[in-house]
């Protein structure tokens, strides 16, 4: 058995409510046995290197951490904030990156679009993935990225999806994908795209809000318990996922 501890949009920005709720859940992942923990952007709220440093010393939990960039992030001082976490060439926009953890591998597209808040798979980005799907690996497959394929219903969230999917699901279907990895819509989503699963972790930050339910006054609810989730691979067996609040 493999376990992913996916944690999401951290927005860390030097506060102490920002970091708390981060600590929140870092503690429990610390009291679990866990293989890797994944954070699927929106790290730093500003971009800013003091940011990153912050987040390098809060993600020391023995075990591998592997973080990917979100819409409010920027690439060169995440690189160099958490060069310790990030395994991607070059020194810039996108931070691409495959890593093998035990019999998993994580593939890490970067979604972002430098100053914008929507999300993009440039086709250099598209055929980067191709490439890596094309490898052969035996084991679990996850595909992670910050912005998720899919539709919110959100009059201001929808803004900052995923645009151009098509492409992105010719490079998926087909392939021995075991689920689809993301965050940025703060909120535990579960569905499918290109005939995989689709898991995206609850902010840590904050939540959501979707347009069903009752009006926090604003676009997130700051007060909304942080989350995580927990990706729980067994041969032979369907992948399972649970989602816990710590308090």
């Amino acid at each position: 058995m493999a376990v992913i501890a996916h944690l999401s949009d951290p927005h860390l920005d030097g506060s102490e409510e920002a970091r708390s709720r981060l600590r929140r859940v870092t503690s429990y992942v610390r009291s679990c046995a866990v293989d890797v923990v994944l954070v699927t952007g929106d790290l730093a709220d500003h971009g800013l290197p003091a940011e990153y440093d912050e987040l390098a010393g809060e993600l020391d939990l023995d075990v591998p951490v592997l973080v990917l960039p979100g819409n409010h992030d920027v690439s060169q001082p995440l690189r160099a904030g958490l060069a310790a976490f990030v395994k991607s060439s070059g020194t810039g926009h996108p931070v691409h990156q495959v890593h093998d953890v035990g019999p998993l591998r994580l593939v890490l597209v970067d979604s972002t679009v430098p100053g914008a808040d929507h999300g993009l798979l440039s086709a250099d980005s598209l055929t980067w993935l191709d490439g890596v799907l094309r490898d052969a690996h035996d084991g679990p497959l996850f595909v992670a990225m910050h912005h998720p394929p899919l539709e919110l219903h959100h009059p201001v969230m929808d803004q900052w999806m995923l645009n151009d999917r098509d492409a992105f699901a010719e490079v998926l279907t087909g392939r021995p994908v075991t689920a689809i990895l993301t965050g940025h819509v703060h909120n535990a989503i579960v569905t499918t795209f290109a005939g995989h699963p689709v898991l995206g972790a609850p902010g840590i930050r904050s939540t959501v809000p979707l347009a069903f339910e009752p009006s926090t006054g604003g676009v997130v609810d700051p007060a909304a318990h942080p989350g995580l989730a927990f990706h729980i691979h067994t041969p032979g067996e369907a992948l399972q996922t649970v989602y816990r609040y710590p308090r």
